[in-house]
């Protein structure tokens, strides 16, 4: 009886094709990711990263006896080391692909818990936070990337589906790509909430045995997800051409654009798209920002921060995939300007019962209308332009559209909360000034829900207008 190496021998390359992926299948590794896999990544991903730093200030307060300036410092350049470096570590994905870069994140992060195990003054802390969020930078958009590949293949199947109906409509076709594309990342966005929550009582669990033991054990974490991409991620390196074709079998583009890893920054459409889109990082960071000030000024007391940030937990897990669901048929033009309208609102709301409370009503509702809001437009928004990322890319590596699209929500946090802060000192107390950083967030998503349409991919743009009418 031939052995399995001298049956493979004995297939010609002119064997038909179904024949030659039969065969291929048995083989060791992947082609492809399950997406099971990169969801159960973003779920475990989360659970070790908030078993640990939502409690690195607790530690370095408690624990060192540090100052609110040495605390407020570290996680800064923490925030800013992981939001700064996504571009970065986007184009590095796209450069050494996904696998090497997961790997890769997971080591350095690995480093920085280990850092911090050793830290005992302000130094190390700050080393080993910043070590911290490299890991997250490299780790992220490649992660991203991946998803957005298996969006991309699910696309396609999508559109053969509707060529093998007979299905010959554009709008039809187009909302059937987005339908498959904002799934996946509607599903991430649900693991990663659910990450948010567990990993928190994971390290309240943790801390009861020393701060050291959720360092520990969020490294070990880290390192088990190392091995299993070792073992589960294909090894294949990102193929442009491949990415190119697999497009053209969705968006049907006329001409194959250059692959190059920092062509998003000479794409002016996609670069105003991410300045637009970045007032959505600088909303949800208001939970971190805005909310102690809000529940400091109503007399719900900062200890209601850990009840509002479950509300919101809950909200997101309870009604992403619904909410998902809806502005997957509704399509970008009105899910975008609706989900920052919705924020707008909901600042809105905050700023006339910040000014105006009404008597009687419980102390924490403002700051729940605030969570509602901010949610609900996060919910309507991330999914549809995670998937739209791949139309700006049209067939090139999407490591560095992701981190781009990452890295500008960093600079909006960054210069946001620097002209919000003087406006936060007018808001501890009910007065005529009380509203002003609540307008002013307002504004700005009242102003991104006005203008971000103009800014959609051209295929996007072309599926929500009726034949003949202008861009």
């Amino acid at each position: 009886m031939a052995s399995p190496a001298a049956r493979q021998q004995k297939i010609s390359p002119s064997a038909p094709a179904t024949l030659r992926s039969i065969i291929s299948r048995g083989r060791p590794g992947r082609t492809e990711p399950a997406p099971q896999l990169l969801l159960a990544s973003q779920l475990i991903f989360n659970i070790g990263f908030y078993a640990v730093v939502p409690f690195l200030a607790v530690a370095m307060r408690n624990d060192f006896g540090m100052g609110a300036l040495a605390i407020g410092v570290v996680l800064g350049a923490r925030t800013f080391a992981q939001q700064g470096m996504f571009l970065f570590g986007g184009a590095l994905a796209d450069r050494w692909g996904a696998r090497r870069s997961m790997i890769t994140g997971c080591i350095v992060r690995i480093t920085g818990f280990l850092l911090l195990v050793w830290a005992a003054d302000f130094p190390l802390f700050l080393i080993g936070a910043i070590v911290t969020g490299i890991g997250g930078a490299l780790f992220s958009p490649a992660l991203q990337s991946l998803v957005g590949a298996a969006a991309e293949r699910g696309s396609a199947k999508e559109s053969a589906s509707s060529a093998g109906g007979g299905t010959n409509d554009a709008s039809t076709k187009s909302d059937k790509v987005h339908n498959s594309r904002s799934s996946l990342f509607a599903l991430l966005v649900i693991c990663g909430e659910v990450g948010v929550v567990v990993g928190p009582l994971l390290g309240s669990f943790l801390l009861n045995t020393g701060f050291d033991t959720a360092l520990l054990t969020g490294a070990g974490v880290f390192a088990i997800m190392a091995v299993v991409f070792w073992l589960f991620l294909p090894k294949n390196r990102p193929d442009p051409k491949a990415s190119a074709v697999l497009h053209s079998a969705v968006a049907e583009p006329s001409t194959v654009p250059s692959a190059g890893l920092w062509s998003c920054l000479r794409d002016r459409k996609f670069l105003g798209f991410a300045a637009f889109y970045s007032v959505n990082l600088l909303a949800t960071h208001q939970l971190y920002f805005g909310l102690p000030v809000e529940l400091e000024r109503s007399g719900a007391g900062v200890t209601s921060l850990a009840l509002v940030f479950t509300y919101a937990s809950i909200l997101t897990i309870t009604l992403q995939w619904p909410i998902a669901g809806l502005m997957r048929r509704a399509g970008p033009r009105i899910a975008l300007p609706l989900g920052f309208a919705l924020q707008a609102l909901g600042f809105a709301s905050l700023g006339v019962l910040a000014t105006l409370p009404p008597a009687g009503w419980l102390p924490i509702l403002p700051a729940l209308v605030l969570v509602t809001g901010t949610a609900l437009g996060n919910m309507c928004v991330q999914p549809v332009t995670m998937g739209l990322v791949l139309e700006f890319a049209s067939g090139r590596p999407t490591g560095a559209y992701y981190g781009l699209l990452a890295s500008a929500g960093g600079l909006a946090v960054v210069l946001g909360n620097t002209a919000l802060a003087p406006l936060y000192e007018l808001a501890y107390a009910p007065s005529a000034t009380a509203f002003a950083p609540w307008i002013f967030l307002s504004a700005l998503g009242a102003m991104t829900a006005t203008f971000i349409r103009r800014f959609l991919p051209h295929s996007s743009a072309q599926a929500a207008r009726p034949a003949g009418q202008p861009d």
